[in-house]
């Protein structure tokens, strides 16, 4: 369709990031992939004029609507909402920023990757049933008080919340937080 055809482009500084715009108000961002070659990087390679084999290879990053088609009351006319063209700003902590503008409206854009995580051990051992830090099994008392806490002076206290039971928790295992994905936004 229409929409679809490429109707601005536009290359960070440093030759890493490209942006293409659209007839369709859509911003399509791709990553350079082959940025290092022979230990150097490509850039300062070009510079040399050293022969380079093979084209900078890019790899699609993350797209977003940029622009709407709308309609200016105040002229009776419509605004398409194809990007007529497209500048990267400068970079800060990680981020990417650029602008991209239509007919009648400039926008800036922030784009960032923030990576989702989780926890994906427990801490105890999983056929042990855990309750606020104390530990639910035969050897422990059946009265427990708020937060964990026990009738019972014979446990070693770390504070109001958690109590060791005599002999220590031979399983115990440190929490592991794990990457799950990566979203760009």
């Amino acid at each position: 369709p229409a929409v679809d055809i490429i109707s601005a482009i536009e290359f960070d500084k440093t030759g890493d990031h490209l942006a293409t715009g659209d007839r369709g108000g859509r911003v399509v961002l791709f990553e350079r992939t082959d940025t290092k070659d022979h230990g150097v990087p490509r850039r300062d390679l070009e510079r040399m004029e050293y022969p380079i084999g093979r084209h900078p290879e890019f790899r699609y990053k993350t797209e977003f609507q940029s622009h709407e088609p709308e309609f200016d009351y105040l002229k009776s006319l419509e605004i398409e909402e194809k990007i007529n063209k497209i500048r990267w700003c400068q970079t800060a902590n990680g981020a990417l920023f650029l602008l991209s503008t239509n007919d009648k409206t400039i926008k800036f854009w922030k784009v960032q990757e923030k990576k989702v995580k989780k926890i994906s051990d427990m801490n105890l051992d999983p056929s042990k049933a855990v309750g606020n830090g104390s530990i639910a099994s035969s050897s422990t008392p059946k009265h427990c008080l708020a937060n964990g806490g026990s009738p019972d002076r014979s446990y070693n206290y770390l504070g109001n919340d958690f109590s060791f039971p005599p002999g220590g928790l031979p399983s115990l295992r440190l929490p592991v937080v794990v990457v799950l994905y990566t979203v760009i936004y």
